[in-house]
């Protein structure tokens, strides 16, 4: 439920509450205690009731300097997932290390692409090699797996890689497909811990991911699967026997989160790909460092923080560096972002309102998809053609909510066909009772004409005959301006030299606005 909520939080922030842990007990003191933070001021949306006290939750950098023991496995290890990309990157890790037996589960075994290739690989590094097909989570093809475990080399180690990926916002998430994600993280783990609880293996390394620990949007039923990985390992260690829960961030190089999109995204947001040779240096001494749960990360941490406070204030990262720097929403109580706006739009003419919000939503699409400039983002091009997805249209939404106050669906690029016409829905909730709100097909013609030549390079312009027209219309406006009293003609040369200096974005506005050009 909390890696759940932790994305409801970012793709509902403004429904968003919170999430609190309560005893399995509710005494009289602990309710009083609830109660209590309930009533509280502040932003603390995560929080755990306990008799003693109220804990908020926090990501705690760990101190510089610290060195770990690393495991350096014997007897036989077993890793789930051990022919995907990262099970393999394990696999070739621990057998440099010195591992005896590595049995490889996955749902194919030796047919698995790349199996063949991997298992003399790691042969040839010194390692006995079991390639088993298997479905973890599967109790009773997992129990003969491990029943046939030779003597001589006993289970030490388990390492769960394996996962599923099935994202989408939680509007669209169905019930299979959260089981289809728990069933290769959640329920694989839970009969891994089941099943090897008497062989009491040294190492227990279960493979979560960061969306759990902080969210992502458009992962819910991804970061809830590996959320219960990571209480899975606080119970374990409870309990007194081996677990280590790592919540990684994307790894480089393939692996759960490898695809070019994807890796995209998570750069936006101050997540860098992990170096893998790194990564299994990091696992190597985590499972030794005494912690159940720990996130790792390769982390730009200012723009990390600015990303996931963007829509609301988030204390579990106040104690990272950078979040001093980081303004929740950018605005002020009295300073919203839709009055702001609204003020802006009331001073423009019809036309212009239409052409400020298509701007708007064409430079938050191209920051969204890592674009440098809005030329690549068409006014009337299906968003997606232009690469939205799920995820890419939660950040989209949270962007423009951010920027607007307004309280768009994640389902936005879905429901309007193109960033013109978004531009004309949200410009119709800004203004709903002005003339404009509804902006006519002529503001929209115009504010699509203004987009699309704005794409166009100068020559391309000059080529189809366009540019031609254009610098006579910017010209009469410089006339007309010119035979008002008291412009001189070194007004009208700067005003000539102005022209030569523009680029197509103020031509365009030049030619369509007159002398809007010249103002500050």
């Amino acid at each position: 439920v909390w890696g759940l909520g932790r994305v409801a939080a970012l793709e509902h922030p403004q429904r968003w509450g919170g999430l609190i842990d309560l005893p399995e007990t509710l005494d009289a003191r602990t309710a009083d205690r609830f109660a209590a933070v309930l009533a509280a001021p502040g932003d603390e949306d995560q929080i755990a009731v306990r008799p003693s006290a109220a804990r908020g939750r926090r990501l705690v950098p760990v101190p510089a300097g610290r060195t770990a023991q690393q495991w350096n496995p014997t007897g036989t290890v077993l890793i789930t997932g051990g022919t995907g990309a990262l099970g393999s990157r394990v696999a070739r890790e621990l057998a440099r290390a010195g591992a005896r037996h590595l049995l490889l589960v996955s749902r194919r075994g030796a047919d698995a692409p790349g199996a063949g290739g991997l298992r003399a690989e790691l042969t040839a590094l010194g390692a006995r090699v079991t390639l088993a097909a298997c479905d973890a989570a599967d109790r009773d093809a997992l129990a003969a797996v491990l029943a046939g475990i030779p003597a001589e080399a006993p289970l030490t180690g388990v390492v769960h890689t394996a996962g599923v990926l099935d994202d989408g916002v939680l509007d669209g998430l169905t019930p299979d497909r959260f089981d289809a994600v728990f069933r290769a993280k959640a329920a694989s783990a839970l009969a891994l811990h089941d099943l090897t609880r008497d062989l009491d293996p040294a190492v227990f390394a279960l493979f979560s991911s960061s969306s759990a620990a902080v969210g992502n949007p458009g992962q819910a039923n991804y970061a809830a699967a590996n959320a219960f990985l990571d209480a899975l390992a606080e119970q374990r260690r409870a309990d007194g026997l081996a677990a280590t829960s790592i919540a990684w961030g994307a790894w480089g190089g393939g692996g759960m989160a490898g695809d070019d999109r994807a890796a995209a995204a998570a750069r936006r947001t101050g997540i860098r790909p992990l170096d893998p040779d790194l990564a299994v240096t990091a696992l190597r001494r985590a499972v030794m460092d005494g912690r159940p749960t720990e996130v790792v990360v390769d982390v730009e941490h200012e723009l990390f923080v600015r990303h996931f406070t963007a829509v609301r204030p988030s204390p579990l990262l106040a104690e990272l560096p950078g979040a001093g720097a980081s303004r929740p929403t950018g605005h002020t109580d009295d300073e919203a972002p839709d009055t702001v706006l609204r003020e802006r739009l009331t001073g423009l003419a019809p036309a212009q309102r239409s052409a400020a919000v298509l701007d708007l939503v064409r430079t938050r699409a191209a920051s969204v998809l890592g674009h440098p400039t809005a030329d690549a983002v068409g006014a009337d091009r299906a968003f997606r053609d232009l690469g939205f997805d799920s995820l890419s249209a939660v950040e989209l939404r949270n962007q423009l909510n951010a920027a607007t106050g307004l309280d768009l669906a994640a389902t936005l690029v879905f429901d309007h066909p193109n960033p013109a016409d978004l531009a004309g829905r949200i410009l119709g909730l800004l203004l709903p009772d002005d003339g404009a709100g509804e902006p006519d097909a002529d503001d929209l013609d115009q504010a699509r004409v203004r987009a699309l030549l704005a794409t166009v390079p100068m020559a391309r312009l000059r080529e189809i005959g366009v540019l031609e027209p254009l610098l006579k219309l910017v010209a009469a406006e410089g006339a007309a301006s010119g035979g008002e009293a008291g412009t001189t003609e070194t007004e009208a040369h700067a005003y000539d030299e102005s022209i030569d200096a523009m680029d197509v974005e103020d031509l365009v506005r030049a030619a369509l606005d007159g002398n809007s050009h010249h103002e500050g």
